[in-house]
């Protein structure tokens, strides 16, 4: 079910309905977590027992590891979780994909051997509700947080409806305690999660489906080489498409979070108005950067254990965040450059230090133009069908394809820098701005001005309804 579909619209009216009524709090909860089930089953309903399977272990293995005391038991319950929640993904996410690596390198030695087509179906959101479910186990086996007692408000937090699919990635603590006292939408939840729904929606339907997805599609999906005009085009347009994508959903799973009552982190803040890399991703999927972090790079031993191993870590992270993405070579290679872009900075902020960027305003907005150009340049790795196909790209960016096919018109090209300049501008204006503070100072007819034009916009743009990008992760 899509959030940019007239079956959600009929889904979340009907769940706002009843979940405001003056039923008892835990039937109001049961309801809610019976929605969080239809809602996924909608897509393929046998999935729902995977999220049966990890909301199960995981709560029967945290509650027998706080009793344990001896490490040996407790951390064998530790590799049972990781084993079952891993395994799942493992195999539905990366099974034929370790096959066909496989095969790859025997033959590397002269062996023939030819995988089978195991034919997996990828559920959607496992990498999200995984690290979700794995992040309240590491807590309770390290003993930062303790076991939830009640399995209904665990299985709610494993399967609430907004950010099940594609995110934020909530931590335990975000959530679950949110679940203990009953809560009513006040006027003003409701309010402002509708006009997040209405803005998410529009960054998805209008400028990132209508706008946008047509110009990298037929680039990117060219039979012919294409000319290094419409490289650089289809590659900006691809860069605005997802995150207009993207950053709709969450706010999409943060407004129909807090029409309920319920509050769900940010997970974007202005992110190609960064300066630098490290400051990209402390705005670009912040859920997912920050779980990389505490739970990946801290243990391995963050900056703790001199420069070459900081810089290990960095790459190791990273690299692993780009294989979470997906089941490729291409996105492994996205995230180590990634990588070594963060070490690069590192390596910059050492020999600059009063020179680097965010120190100086005279620097900071061309940093802030080249961050945004070098995160774009990795995109062709998340567009690109083969990692064949993105080296061919970039050989198209850099104009030296023979007899190359121009494929987009005048209007492309001018739509593209519209929606892609408008993006950069806004978020520049907006980076150390909050959006609440912005809409205060609005008087009331404009802000009912601006939320009708952005409604009447999704009615016009909106055709066949168009998956998120992310539910592919």
């Amino acid at each position: 079910m899509l959030f940019n579909s007239l079956t959600f619209v009929l889904f979340i009216a009907i769940v706002i309905g009843v979940f405001s009524l003056r039923f008892p709090w835990r039937m109001r909860k049961t309801f809610l977590l019976l929605a969080s089930y239809a809602f996924y089953a909608a897509w393929n309903p046998p999935f729902v027992i995977l999220l049966w399977i990890s909301t199960v272990v995981d709560w029967l293995v945290a509650r027998r590891m706080h009793r344990v005391q001896q490490p040996g038991r407790r951390r064998f319950l530790l590799w049972v979780s990781l084993a079952v929640n891993l395994g799942m993904l493992g195999f539905f996410k990366y099974g034929q994909f370790l096959l066909a690596s496989f095969s790859e390198l025997v033959a590397m030695a002269g062996i023939v051997y030819v995988p089978p087509e195991l034919g997996i179906i990828l559920p959607i959101g496992i990498s999200f509700y995984t690290f979700q479910t794995l992040s309240y186990t590491i807590d309770v086996y390290l003993r930062r947080a303790d076991p939830e007692e009640s399995f209904l408000d665990f299985a709610l937090f494993v399967t609430f409806f907004p950010q099940l699919v594609a995110g934020p990635i909530v931590r335990p603590h975000q959530l679950i305690p949110q679940f203990k006292q009953p809560v009513v939408a006040t006027r003003n939840q409701l309010f402002w999660g509708l006009f997040l729904l209405t803005i998410g929606l529009f960054e998805k339907v209008v400028l990132a489906d209508a706008a946008l997805s047509a110009i990298s599609n037929t680039v990117f999906n060219s039979p012919q080489p294409v000319a290094s005009l419409d490289a650089w085009a289809a590659m900006l347009a691809f860069s605005g498409q997802i995150f207009f994508d993207f950053a709709g959903y969450s706010l999409c799973a943060i407004g129909v979070a807090m029409s309920l009552g319920f509050s769900l982190p940010d997970n974007f803040r202005c992110p190609y108005a960064a300066s630098g890399f490290s400051d990209f991703w402390s705005r670009w999927h912040i859920s997912l950067s920050g779980w990389l972090r505490d739970y990946l790079y801290i243990p391995l031993g963050g900056n703790r254990q001199g420069r070459a191993r900081t810089q290990l870590n960095l790459i190791l992270t990273m690299l692993l965040g780009g294989l979470w993405h997906g089941a490729a070579w291409r996105f492994v290679v996205w995230g180590g450059t990634h990588g070594a872009y963060l070490v690069i900075e590192r390596w910059l902020r050492q020999i600059f230090p009063r020179e680097i960027p965010g120190t100086s305003a005279a620097v900071k907005i061309p940093v802030t133009l080249a961050t945004f150009l070098a995160v774009s340049l990795t995109w062709v790795l998340f567009r690109a069908e083969t990692f064949s196909d993105a080296v061919d790209f970039y050989i198209a960016l850099v104009g030296m394809h023979q007899q190359p096919v121009l494929w987009l018109e005048t209007f492309d090209f001018l739509l593209c820098g519209v929606v892609v300049a408008g993006m950069l501008s806004v978020q520049w204006w907006m980076r150390d701005r909050r959006f609440e503070d912005v809409v205060a100072r609005c008087p009331w007819w404009a802000i009912a001005v601006f939320w009708s034009a952005l409604l009447i916009l999704i009615v016009l743009a909106r055709g066949e309804s168009s998956a998120f990008i992310y539910f592919q992760f």
